[in-house]
C-alpha cells in the first residue's frame, strides 16, 4: 500500500450504487485514511425515474435532505477527500448536505466523482462554492465501467495531486 502524507485523512462520500464508494474504498487503501459514508435520512426511491424527479427537484430549489448522523466530521482532519456520483451534472444533494454543515476552512479538498458518460455541469465548482478558504486540488471522475483500472486512475490522480517530493511514509 502507499501511503502518501503524515496528515489526517478523511475520505467522506455519497454513493447511491456503489460506484462512489468503490472509488473511495481504492482511494482509502492507497492512503489510509479513515473512511465515512453518507447515507440521507430519507433513502432515495429505488426507481430511477423516482429519483431523478427527486434530484432535480432538490437541486432546482435547493433543498438538501437531512442526513444521518454520520461517523467522522471533518473536524481534525488536514485532507478531506469529498466524493458523488454525478446527479444531473451536478454532485449528489447528500454530499452538498454535508459539505454545507461541514467547516472546510483551511483544509485541503479531493474532490472524486463517478459517473456513467453524463454531463458535468460544474461539480468541481458545486464543491468549491461550498468549501470556502481551502486548498482545493484537481477534482477525479471515473468512468462507471473503469474496472481493473481503477488503481492505476486513483494512484495517477494522488500522484497529481501530491508529486514525490510530497510522498511521506506514514510508518
Amino acid at each position: 500500500m502507499n501511503t502518501y502524507m503524515k496528515e489526517n485523512i478523511l475520505i467522506v462520500y455519497y454513493s447511491y450504487s456503489g460506484k462512489t464508494r468503490r472509488i473511495a474504498e481504492e482511494i482509502q487503501r492507497q492512503t489510509g485514511g479513515r473512511i465515512s459514508q453518507i447515507y440521507p435520512r430519507q433513502p432515495y426511491p429505488a426507481d430511477f425515474e423516482s429519483l431523478l424527479k427527486q434530484v432535480r427537484e432538490e437541486n432546482r430549489s435547493g433543498k438538501l435532505p437531512a442526513l444521518l448522523p454520520i461517523t467522522e466530521s471533518a473536524v481534525g482532519y488536514d485532507i478531506v477527500f469529498a466524493g458523488s456520483p454525478n446527479w444531473c451534472g451536478t454532485i449528489a444533494p447528500p454530499l452538498a448536505a454535508w459539505l454545507d454543515k461541514s467547516d472546510m476552512t483551511g483544509k485541503v479538498i479531493l474532490p472524486f466523482f463517478s459517473h456513467c458518460g453524463g454531463e458535468d455541469k460544474g461539480m468541481e465548482q458545486a464543491v468549491r462554492c461550498r468549501c470556502p478558504g481551502t486548498d482545493m486540488k484537481n477534482s477525479l471522475y471515473v468512468l462507471e465501467n473503469s474496472g481493473e483500472r481503477l488503481l492505476h486512475i486513483v494512484q495517477g490522480w494522488l500522484e497529481q495531486n501530491f508529486p514525490p517530493e510530497r510522498k511521506i511514509s506514514n510508518g
